[in-house]
């Protein structure tokens, strides 16, 4: 009885995992998907308390009690800007804990005595090397985008050879290990193997990439936590690990599709591996080309008196934490009679979602939310697009310079409007290094500064009006 009630139980997480899931693919039920998958995690996490054998309840609630004020303090401390570092940091954590609960399960046979099982040996080996593959390709990651590593890609001489020659020998050491699971110091070659492959193959993939490489890990975190639940007997971690594995998998191709490049390009390609610098302000226009410049009065002139406004965030919103203002502005544009929009694409900011939960902060309406497919069409007929900080996915060479690195990247088709406003602080580039030729056409006027005291003095612009 005991242990179909077990099942019983697990199977109902499942059902709360899968319905949270997929009520987290509208904005509007995701609250309630987040909460329904959580309701889901703690059965699951008290029926193996309750009826699954445990190390001890003080060692339990230790963890619980310390793992709770850490992330307790993270939720309330981390900024926006930083929120990509984190979701980082917590898939390298969800790696590391699944290759920790492996190891401990190999060195409690050897230490038996036993033999390893020839299933529970090929789960134990796979957490292992995922999981710590994931652990330090996440700390690596985590290094990029707070800028303790080059954001480029770093590449040297026989570098996809000596990736490929170390995937082999740790590959390799794991076979021999199901094989013979009596050698402690093959299994801390694995380790070793595995660490390093994380490193060495994170390390190649630019800034632009790393929102697809925070969706890979993640998915691969997902993949070792199923292992895990294979190696301790476990059903909900097994079904757990496989939804994040499969979701992670598939947001993933999604990411890749958006920007028009293979998986592999992405992981192998280099891409950003050179970086493009640019002058500070309007002067650094290379060549004979220039750009326009306006004040605030006129872009809120502009602005006020138009008749569709589509705001395009990129990075340089969550960088100047604009976002309430940005809903400010959108507010009183609204109560002039312009209907206000947000265009979204895929691939914006550090994370994926990253721009839409960073809106969700400032309450902006879910249905103002527009993805790629659905505002692209719209914006011929709009009379100001709005970029805020966004580079690489409003830039129209991907369109026709086969040239560049963004060739056939879908873009956000912000040049199209009547009239476009480019807040930025300089005339850098983005993430891939290449020049905005946005930037330098006719209907594009830059507006420079922090984007957040640029909205503030829009704002009381468009008031006086």
């Amino acid at each position: 009885m005991t242990a179909a009630l077990i099942k019983l139980l697990y199977l109902l997480a499942a059902v709360m995992f899968i319905l949270g899931l997929k009520r987290l693919s509208s904005p509007a039920t995701a609250r309630s998907g987040n909460t329904m998958a959580s309701v889901g995690m703690l059965i699951a996490i008290v029926v193996t308390l309750v009826f699954q054998e445990i190390v001890g309840w003080r060692e339990i609630l230790i963890g619980m009690i310390v793992g709770s004020v850490v992330g307790g303090v993270f939720a309330r401390t981390v900024k926006m800007t930083g929120m990509p570092q984190m979701v980082a940091l917590l898939n390298g954590f969800g790696g590391g804990a699944s290759a920790l609960v492996a190891s401990a399960e190999y060195y409690r046979y050897l230490e038996a005595g036993q033999g390893v099982p020839l299933n529970f040996g090929i789960a134990i080996q796979l957490s292992v090397v995922i999981g710590t593959l994931t652990f330090t390709g996440s700390l690596v990651a985590f290094g990029k985008l707070q800028e303790l590593v080059t954001g480029k890609a770093v590449t040297y001489p026989l570098q996809k050879i000596l990736n490929a020659l170390l995937l082999i020998g740790t590959l390799g050491l794991a076979v021999w290990l199901v094989i013979d699971p009596s050698n402690p110091v093959a299994f801390a070659g694995v380790i070793l193997g595995a660490a390093l492959l994380g490193v060495t193959s994170v390390i190649p993939i630019g800034g632009a990439d790393m929102p697809v490489v925070i969706s890979l890990l993640n998915s691969y975190s997902g993949l070792a936590a199923a292992m895990t639940g294979f190696v301790i007997n476990n059903e909900g971690l097994i079904i757990g690990g496989a939804l994040v594995g499969a979701a992670g998998l598939i947001l993933t191709n999604i990411m890749c599709r958006a920007m028009n490049r293979s998986l592999a390009n992405v992981l192998f390609g280099a891409f950003g591996a050179t970086v493009q610098e640019i002058g500070g302000g309007p002067e650094g226009a290379p060549g004979d080309q220039t750009v326009r410049s306006l004040t605030h009065e006129d872009a809120a002139t502009m602005l006020a008196y138009a008749r569709q406004v589509v705001f395009t965030p990129g990075y340089g919103l969550a960088v100047a934490q604009a976002q309430h203002e940005v809903r400010e502005l959108a507010d009183m544009l609204q109560e002039r009679g312009v209907q206000v929009k947000y265009a979204i694409h895929p691939v914006a900011g550090r994370m994926p979602g990253h721009m839409n939960v960073l809106l969700a902060e400032a309450d902006v309406p879910y249905d103002q939310l527009y993805d790629m497919e659905q505002i692209n069409p719209e914006f011929p007929q709009t009379d100001v697009s709005v970029v805020i900080g966004a580079n690489d996915v409003v830039n129209p060479v991907a369109r026709h310079d086969k040239s560049s690195p963004l060739y056939g990247m879908p873009i956000l088709d912000v040049d199209k409007a009547a009239h476009c406003i480019v807040m930025k602080r300089s005339m850098r580039p983005g993430f891939a290094g290449v020049d905005n030729e946005l930037f330098y056409q006719e209907k594009t006027s830059m507006l420079f500064g922090d984007a957040k005291d640029s909205f503030k003095k829009l704002i009381e612009e468009v008031r006086q009006l």
